[in-house]
């Protein structure tokens, strides 16, 4: 079944059980896949299974920027709407690596490209981004690559 089926699925079963924090979230990720679907005036074409995980990952990113302002602001109502639509999002994206997963697999991706100091450090993130998308936050593949290469 296709994220897109799933989610019309799941937001006929938060319709039916009036769980409004849920349907908003899966509502906007509904909006998202049509969107990057007619993007290009190609009405239909199908996302590939790896746009939907950028498409969701970015939708993710945007909710914790938000909540991030919101809560500096101390803005709880709406910080409270950012974090439900986060954790509704997150179930359709891969599992999160651990800390010490994440090493491991970055330490190949390093002797694999062959990346000896901090001057190689594009060329691991290109590999590691493209490798590991939706699995670790960018930011922290970053931080924990220029640790291991420095």
């Amino acid at each position: 079944m296709s994220l897109k089926q799933q989610i019309d699925t799941d937001i006929k079963e938060a319709m039916k059980a009036k769980e409004q924090d849920r349907l908003r979230a899966l509502r906007a990720i509904k909006s998202l896949i049509l969107l990057e679907e007619t993007k290009d005036g190609s009405a239909g074409g199908d996302l590939k299974p790896e746009d939907e995980i950028k498409l969701l990952t970015k939708a993710v990113k945007q909710r914790k920027d938000s909540a991030d302002i919101y809560r500096t602001q101390g803005r709880e109502d709406l910080l409270q709407n950012e974090l439900a639509e986060i954790a509704v999002i997150e179930k359709y994206l891969p599992q999160q690596l651990s800390e010490e997963e994440l090493k491991s697999r970055l330490q190949a991706i390093i002797a694999r490209v062959g990346a000896s100091g901090p001057s190689d450090l594009g060329k691991v993130m290109g590999a590691a981004t493209k490798e590991l998308a939706g699995q670790a936050d960018g930011k922290a593949i970053s931080a924990m690559v220029k640790n291991l290469l420095s």
